[in-house]
Order: structure tokens, then C-alpha cells, then sequence
């Protein structure tokens, strides 16, 4: 793990810690293609995806406590305070603390949710990450980038991504990551249909390509790919393939993860912009500039 020390809050002296807050962004992930090469014997799939980030996302802020309880504010509509994927990040770190220092550390947490829950752009694994990545670093625990992705993939497939924050070739689950640093950066834009995927009906789905031949980076990133899951979700949800056609009529659209978001790539904001602007007003959408280092690690991380 870098010794690049925390700018501002994170500098400041252990006993003034608890006065100030250290605000963090969560970004979006894009699933730039998604093959599915095999179901193992547990049930799960071997995936292969190539996995790029957005400037755009949640933002998180975390300030610590003089005790050892948790709080997390607003709270999510259906989702109880335990089974929140942040609070879950924060008592597996609360262990490593009591074994470190055996005392367990205390923070309260404040969440700024944008991203949709179930939209394909992993806002909660997003959010679990940035919550180990920041307490890590609140806490003094001293943690590595391979010991919190350790921690993260119990969370989900998708969190160690986050936490290791550069843009990646992902096999395996999705775990086994190659960072891709020369990935084009375009402006993407990206339409949330109202619709949330069950992604565990999505996977079980008698239909669903599961032998798509595996291939290796530079294949990746001559030729791309497609997503596995795209026609399965649009013909489940006739709502999604709806906005597939139209945005396919500007630019060539692609699903991220199993959905229910849409995107397309373009050259410069202005043109995103203008897509943008020729969707129906029930649509919601935003441009963001496609980062293959995470914004999450560009302020936690960044020079002193």
C-alpha cells in the first residue's frame, strides 16, 4: 500500500480528528462488456468484464467518534441498518481495530445516495469500498489495498474493484483484476430506466449464453465485447430493451452489469450533452467523463 498521506481532515491530529469530517466520493462503475465463460459448481459464474469508472457517483462522509458506535444517516428505505453493505464494511474494519489496538472504533457516517439501487453501476459495492478505503484510513489501521479487497469480495464480487480503484480486466467472479490504465476515457451517457433487476433471476435464467469462449486484455480491448445479460434483462424487462432502441438511435448502446442502466460512449461532453438533451423528459440521465483511476483514490490518495 502507498504511504500518500489524506489531504486536510485526514492530516489532521488524531485528537482533533473527531471535529471535522472527511467527505469522500463513491463513483459509479461501467461494465464496458460482460461474458459469461462458465458456471461453476457453486452456483456462481466465471466472468470476464472489463471495468471502468465514472466521475459521477455517491459521496460519503465519516467522522470519528470518542466511542465505538456506528451511525449512518439518512437511512435507505428497506434496507436495515445492519444489512447496509457500509455498515457491514465498518464492523468487519471494527474488528481488525480491536485487534490491532484492542479497542474498537466508532464513526458516524453520512450518506449522499445519487446513484439508482439496482441500476447496474455498483453503487453499493461503490459505497462498501469507499467505507473500508476511508475508515482504514480515519482509524489508523494501516490496512493494505490486497487485505480491504480481502475484506471487500465477502461483501460482493464487485467491491474489490473500488477498492483498488484503477480500471481493470476482471475474471473469476470478478475478483481476479488486471488494471488497464491505457483505457480511453470518453464522455459516456447514461440513462437509468425506472426498473430494478433481480440479478439473482438474471443468473438462474435457463436462457442466459454461458459459454461464451474466453479472451484474454489486448483482444478486450481491440475488439470489446458484448453483455451476456442484455437480451435476457430486455426481454424480461420490456423497459429496458425500449430505452436500448432508442438510445440506439443516437449512438450505439450497451447495457452495464445485468441493468437496468444503458450507455453510450462520445468524443466530448458537448455531444453527450446533446444526446442527452433529445430524450423524453421521463427518462433520467446524466454525462459523466469515464476515469480509469477512481475518484475515490484521487481524493484519498492525492500528493500532500
Amino acid at each position: 500500500m502507498t504511504d500518500d498521506r489524506l489531504t486536510e481532515s485526514a492530516t489532521t491530529p488524531h485528537s482533533q480528528q473527531a471535529q471535522h469530517w472527511l467527505r469522500v466520493p463513491a463513483p459509479a462503475k461501467l461494465n464496458l462488456f460482460l461474458h459469461i465463460i462458465g458456471r461453476r459448481d457453486d452456483g456462481y459464474h466465471n466472468l470476464q468484464t472489463l471495468f471502468q469508472f465514472l466521475d459521477y457517483g455517491d459521496e460519503l462522509a465519516f467522522r470519528q467518534r470518542s466511542d465505538s458506535k456506528l451511525t449512518l444517516s439518512p437511512e435507505i428505505a428497506g434496507v436495515p441498518f445492519e444489512d447496509n453493505l457500509i455498515i457491514k464494511a465498518a464492523r468487519m474494519l471494527q474488528e481488525k481495530s480491536q485487534q490491532k489496538s484492542n479497542k474498537v472504533c466508532g464513526a458516524d457516517i453520512e450518506l449522499k445516495k445519487i446513484l439508482p439501487m439496482g441500476g447496474g453501476l455498483g453503487g453499493g459495492s461503490s459505497d462498501a469500498a469507499t467505507a473500508l478505503l476511508a475508515l482504514n484510513k480515519l482509524w489508523d489501521l494501516d490496512l493494505s489495498f490486497d487485505e480491504l479487497a480481502a475484506l471487500g469480495l465477502a461483501l460482493g464480487a464487485d467491491v474489490p474493484v473500488f477498492v483498488r480503484g484503477q480500471a481493470a480486466f476482471a475474471e473469476g467472479v470478478g475478483e481476479h483484476l488486471t488494471p488497464v490504465p491505457e483505457l480511453p476515457e470518453p464522455w459516456y451517457l447514461v440513462v437509468c430506466p425506472p426498473v430494478h433487476v433481480d440479478t439473482g433471476k438474471i443468473f438462474q435464467h435457463e436462457g442466459l449464453t454461458r459459454d461464451t469462449p474466453a479472451i484474454n486484455i489486448r483482444t478486450a480491448l481491440k475488439q470489446g465485447g458484448r453483455n451476456d445479460c442484455q437480451q435476457i434483462v430486455s426481454m424480461l424487462y420490456p423497459g429496458i430493451g425500449k430505452t436500448l432502441n432508442l438510445l440506439n438511435k443516437f449512438s450505439f448502446a450497451k447495457m452495464t452489469g445485468t441493468g437496468a442502466c444503458i450507455f453510450s460512449s462520445f468524443g466530448s461532453e458537448k455531444e453527450a450533452n446533446f444526446v442527452s438533451d433529445q430524450l423524453p423528459g421521463e427518462y433520467v440521465a446524466f454525462v459523466a467523463k469515464g476515469t480509469n483511476l477512481s475518484i475515490t483514490h484521487k481524493v484519498l490518495f492525492r500528493p500532500s
